[in-house]
């Protein structure tokens, strides 16, 4: 497991290199986005799909969503009909995370066999360059074991993959992250969106928002 340390206002293109060797060769990642930190792989490659369940001690049973680039990796992976098109381009990028009608592409194992994604552009500088770096989208969870809280805090992280069995290959530590919650969860598959889950964004101001 090993540990870059970064300064987010700095140049730091040596951890974007060494974190994409890492996930080139299907390996795991800890990284920093705009809310907490995440665990990071491939996501359109099941062996490195499945190291992130196992490494989290996460239910296959239960689905992991991605970080996408932009909308337009977005409808590459996923059906997006006109409408939603409209609503994605309100709400990213930013910390919410949309579940939309998956193609044939993403891997069931990510989705749990389910035929949804979930997906979301991260308001990052450097999620942004490790995905154009990368050129894949990757698994985005939260950077924890299962059933823990997610945290903002890289020495939470360190300490607690210290101490087990199954790591991540590598840890970028960019100190502590701005205060934040998990992004918010927003159903595009029925007519109507649908939040799932309250994060940052209050479900009403979300719900104008959202008028079209």
């Amino acid at each position: 497991m090993r540990i870059i340390k970064i300064d987010l206002s700095q140049d730091f293109s040596e951890a974007i290199n060494e974190a994409v060797k890492v996930l080139s060769y299907g390996g795991t990642i800890v990284y920093p986005t705009d809310t907490v930190y995440g665990f990071g792989a491939n996501a359109l490659e099941e062996i490195s799909i499945r190291k992130i369940f196992n490494i989290k001690q996460r239910s296959f049973a239960k689905p992991l969503p991605m970080m996408v680039r932009n909308i337009k990796w977005a409808r590459e992976l996923a059906n997006i009909n006109e409408k939603n098109d409209r609503i994605l381009s309100k709400i990213w990028p930013g910390p919410i995370t949309a579940v939309l009608p998956k193609k044939d592409l993403v891997p069931s194992v990510l989705t749990a066999g389910q035929d949804t994604v979930g997906m979301r552009v991260a308001d990052s500088f450097f999620v942004d360059e490790l995905l154009k770096n990368f050129g894949y989208p990757l698994v985005s969870t939260s950077a924890n074991l299962s059933g823990h809280e997610s945290t903002r805090y890289p020495e939470d992280i360190i300490d607690t993959f210290e101490n087990t069995t199954l790591k991540p290959n590598l840890i970028i530590d960019a100190g502590v992250l701005p205060e934040s919650e998990p992004s918010t969860v927003l159903d595009l598959t029925g007519p109507h969106p649908r939040i799932l889950r309250v994060g940052p964004s209050r479900p009403e101001d979300l719900m104008k928002l959202l008028e079209i």
